[in-house]
């Protein structure tokens, strides 16, 4: 049989017994899951909501159900009455359709898969964050090796520029004492210096 385009060609292949069976199970999954969107996945009537939610088909002598691995260990109690495999449950044709039964598998993945896609943006939103953070600090370092200068008042840059210190690796080359000695440095600006260098995993010369 030709693949399906959609789930109202693949009801209309069969014969009318299990026509009026597939479409009280779509019709029941729509209302147990009305966000979620018809296709055919598998060459089966598929439902999905932030991935496949379920699927199910037609056959000779029953109507299967595939809740994924997950619902069927769910209900696996309610479910043992019929035959079934893993990710799967078989319904004979001659017996109707547990609805309330299908309807509650059908929210539990809903609930499964809504509980998954949360996650997911949660984890996104972390690593977001996380490299911003990382750019942001990055940028900070940056600004720091770059305007050190800045930080400190005017004889004190002017201290260092006059000796040629215009980056915190050649600050790191001299100790503390060698640029207390210059001309214009006072003590209140090295607490600023250090921590411009430890920012780069420098120091002062021992």
């Amino acid at each position: 049989m030709p693949v399906a385009k959609n789930i109202d060609e693949y009801i209309s292949a069969f014969p009318s017994n299990v026509q009026k069976l597939l479409k009280q199970m779509r019709s029941t999954i729509k209302k147990a899951a009305p966000q979620a969107a018809e296709t055919i996945s598998y060459a089966m009537p598929t439902f999905t909501l932030n991935g496949n939610l379920v699927h199910f088909a037609g056959y000779k002598n029953h109507i299967g159900f595939y809740p994924a691995p997950s619902g069927i260990e769910a209900f696996k109690k309610e479910l043992s009455v019929y035959a079934g495999a893993k990710g799967s449950v078989q319904f004979p044709l001659d017996k109707p359709l547990p609805l309330e039964l299908i309807t509650k598998i059908v929210a539990f993945r809903v609930a499964e898969n809504m509980e998954k896609a949360l996650k997911k943006t949660s984890k996104q939103s972390t690593k977001k964050a996380a490299a911003a953070e990382t750019g942001k600090s990055k940028q900070q370092k940056a600004l720091l090796q770059n305007n050190f200068l800045s930080m400190l008042p005017a004889p004190a840059r002017r201290a260092l520029e006059s000796n040629g210190i215009n980056s915190l690796k050649k600050l790191s080359q001299l100790t503390e004492k060698a640029v207390l000695s210059f001309h214009g440095m006072g003590p209140s600006s090295i607490p600023k210096l250090k921590e411009a260098l430890q920012a780069e995993g420098l120091s002062f010369k021992k």
